[in-house]
């Protein structure tokens, strides 16, 4: 999966689906679920003595979705797009936008053996 902790996503199926982008908190199970903030909230009900609420009681936490689910926001084409994977000149490994072709960030450093291809 080409989705990253912090990059901006858009929720494309399930309840939580909205136009607005949102942030990636986490990637989990291999990439193929996500932690999106403000998606899929639900309430833990918790008995006195738990570590993150002592006295019990409910707890908000948002619970991961599968990352088939989301797409990723581009920032200069502002549409929810698909990633793609190129090498770039002096051989660094890359993810850049499919729409715009905007590079977004480097994947992996030059490797010698792909420098000049």
């Amino acid at each position: 999966m080409k989705i990253k902790k912090g990059d901006s996503v858009v929720v494309m199926a399930g309840d939580d689906k909205s136009p607005t982008p949102r942030r990636v908190i986490q990637v989990l199970e291999n990439g193929n679920k996500v932690l999106i903030q403000g998606v899929n909230q639900v309430w833990k009900h918790v008995r006195r003595g738990h570590p993150k609420s002592p006295q019990g009681g409910r707890l908000h936490l948002e619970k991961p979705i599968m990352s088939s689910n989301v797409m990723y926001y581009c920032e200069s084409c502002h549409a929810p797009t698909r990633l793609g994977l190129r090498y770039t000149s002096d051989g660094t490994k890359e993810r850049f936008c499919r729409k715009c072709k905007k590079g977004v960030g480097t994947v992996s450093p030059a490797k010698s053996s792909y420098a000049g291809k």
